[in-house]
């Protein structure tokens, strides 16, 4: 099926329409009051459940009987609790320890 210009940017713009109407459907709705209980649950609750179950798929396939034995994913979860609890940066702790784990996996 070969499309025309017309066909494309009507695309576009229907894509564009929906996705502007995706970001702004939150603001529109909560603007003047407070956010229902479910969501004040989920943007406490949910980001700590997601970071524990990545972890759990991060370690998963770790092999401890051969070397180097999960070290370089074990101090790299280290890190990333100590940069954690000592600066309470998300952004801090993913990217301070995965960088610190590509440095590891390069010298084991």
């Amino acid at each position: 099926m070969k499309l025309n210009m017309q066909s494309v940017m009507i695309a576009v713009a229907v894509s564009a329409a929906i996705i502007f109407g995706t970001r702004a459907f939150p603001f529109i709705l909560f603007s003047k009051k407070e956010p229902p209980a479910i969501i004040k649950f989920i943007e406490k609750y949910i980001p700590p459940m997601i970071i524990a179950i990545l972890v759990v798929y991060g370690v998963k396939d770790i092999n401890v009987t051969a070397f180097p034995y999960g070290i370089p994913y074990f101090i790299a979860l280290a890190s990333a609790v100590m940069l954690h609890l000592w600066k309470n940066n998300p952004m801090l702790s993913i990217f301070g320890s995965t960088i610190l784990f590509m440095i590891l996996q390069k010298l084991w």
